[in-house]
C-alpha cells in the first residue's frame, strides 16, 4: 500500500505523463539463460517500490526476444491486474530476424516487429514505442509514419525516439507533429563521462517540450563500486562484453577512485552519486537503470533522497573528469 510513498515522478516534457525518476531496464538480467525467479524479484521489487516505468526493445535478451517473453510471463502470472498502473515501452530498429526486413527503420520492420513484441509480451498495448535508431536509408516520412500509425492503431500509446542525430531528430520531430502523433520522449546515453546530451541536442528537446529517458547513466558499470580497486574476473570489461577492457585504462580508474571520494563525503555509493547527478539535468524524466538484485535496486533508490549536487561539488566533478 505504500508503493508510491517514497517514489518521485516526474514530468515528462510538456505531456499529462509522469515517470518514476528511476526506471527498470531489461537489457541484461531478462534473457533466456538468466534466472527466471531472479527476474521475478526484480520486476516485484521495483513495482514494490514505486518504479512504474519498465523499458525494454524487440532484441533484448540474449536471444533476442527473450527479455519480452520474461517480462511477458511476469505480467501475465502476477501483474497483469496493475497493467493500468506500469508504463511499458519498447523498440524496434536493431538486428531482429534474418532477411531484408529483420532491422532499422521501415514500416514493414516496425509494425511486424511490435505485433510480434506485443505478442512475447501478452500485452495489447505498449504505452511508448521507439524507433530505436535512425535509419539513413529510409525516408524519414515513412519510419514516423510507422510510429504515427502504430499509435492510431492502438498498438502504442506514445511514440519515441532513440539515439537519433541531433540534426535529424529536428526533422523527425516535425513530421510527428505535423502527423498529429507528437513524440513524447527521446531516449539517449548519458552519465557524468558520456555527455554527448549537451548541445544542440539538449536545446532541440527542450524547445519541442520531449521528455528524456537516459539509459547507461551509470556508464555500464564503470560508475559503480564494481570496478574500484581494478578490473575483475567476472566483470563486463574483463568478458569484453559490451564494456570493453581498454575502455577502462588506468587514468579512468583513477578517475573513477576520486569520484568515489566524492560520493563517500555525501554520504553516498559512487552509483548512486551518478544517479543524483543525472536527474540533476532538468529535461531529465527517468534514468534507466540495470540490477541483477534487489541491492542494488535499493542502493540506486538512494539517489531520489540526497540532496542536490552544489556548484562546488559540480565544479570538483568536472575538474576530476578533466572537463
Amino acid at each position: 500500500m505504500s508503493r508510491y510513498d517514497n517514489m518521485t515522478y516526474r514530468r515528462c516534457g510538456r505531456s499529462g505523463i509522469k515517470l518514476s525518476a528511476l526506471s527498470l531496464g531489461l537489457w541484461h538480467n531478462f534473457g533466456e539463460e538468466d534466472d527466471q525467479n531472479r527476474a521475478r524479484e526484480l520486476v516485484w521489487g521495483a513495482f514494490d517500490r514505486g518504479i512504474t516505468h519498465f523499458d525494454l526493445a524487440n532484441n533484448y535478451g540474449p536471444p533476442p526476444g527473450s527479455a519480452e517473453i520474461t517480462f511477458g510471463r511476469i505480467m501475465k502470472e502476477s501483474l497483469h491486474s496493475h497493467r493500468h498502473e506500469i508504463l511499458v515501452s519498447t523498440k524496434a530498429g536493431h538486428p531482429m530476424w534474418d532477411g531484408p526486413y529483420g532491422d532499422w527503420g521501415s514500416r514493414k520492420h516496425l509494425i511486424t516487429s511490435l505485433d510480434q513484441s506485443l505478442k512475447r509480451m501478452n500485452l495489447e498495448y505498449v504505452d511508448i514505442f521507439y524507433s530505436h535508431r535512425y535509419d539513413p536509408d529510409t525516408p524519414l516520412e515513412e519510419t514516423m509514419g510507422a510510429l504515427d500509425y502504430a499509435v492510431r492503431s492502438g498498438r502504442a500509446l506514445y511514440a519515441g525516439l532513440s539515439k537519433y542525430p541531433a540534426q535529424v531528430t529536428s526533422q523527425a520531430l516535425e513530421i510527428l507533429k505535423r502527423l498529429g502523433t507528437p513524440c513524447l520522449v527521446f531516449q539517449t546515453r548519458y552519465n557524468m563521462m558520456e555527455r554527448e546530451l549537451e548541445g544542440m541536442l539538449d536545446h532541440i528537446l527542450d524547445v519541442a517540450g520531449v521528455g528524456l529517458t537516459i539509459f547507461s547513466p551509470l556508464a555500464q558499470g564503470m560508475l559503480t563500486d564494481r570496478y574500484l580497486k581494478g578490473i575483475p574476473e567476472d566483470s563486463r570489461a574483463a568478458r569484453n562484453h559490451f564494456l570493453k577492457r581498454e575502455n577502462l585504462s588506468d587514468e579512468k580508474l583513477l578517475r573513477i577512485g576520486r569520484l568515489n571520494e566524492v560520493a563517500r563525503r555525501r554520504g553516498q555509493s559512487l552509483a548512486s552519486l551518478a544517479l543524483t547527478w543525472v536527474l540533476g539535468h532538468p529535461g531529465v524524466g527517468s534514468a534507466i537503470i540495470g540490477a541483477s538484485r534487489i541491492a542494488q535496486l535499493e542502493d540506486n533508490l538512494t539517489a531520489l533522497g540526497t540532496s542536490p549536487l552544489s556548484d562546488e561539488e559540480q565544479g570538483e566533478i568536472k575538474k576530476i573528469l578533466g572537463l
